[in-house]
């Protein structure tokens, strides 16, 4: 199988290569050899979120509470 690797290094990946691994968006990328190595990833956003909430110092009941505040129809200033 060839892929062409265009002049703003994009490639297409061959269908058949896709269809032999599990479905994936990403992939991480390594060079191994002289060779180019895909393998396939599954992004886990909800740790990013959780690792960002942290960050910012926000907790659960923070969050909940936010939640709850916004369905309850209640704009600043009313």
């Amino acid at each position: 199988m060839l892929a062409k690797l265009t002049a703003k290094n994009q490639l297409t990946l061959p269908k058949a290569a896709i269809s032999a691994v599990d479905a994936a968006e990403y992939f991480d990328v390594t060079a191994e050899d002289g060779r180019i190595v895909l393998t396939p990833v599954r992004v886990n956003r909800a740790g990013a979120v959780r690792a960002k909430l942290a960050e910012l110092g926000l907790s659960e009941t923070d969050v909940a509470d936010a939640v709850s505040w916004v369905r309850s129809g209640v704009r600043p200033g009313e």
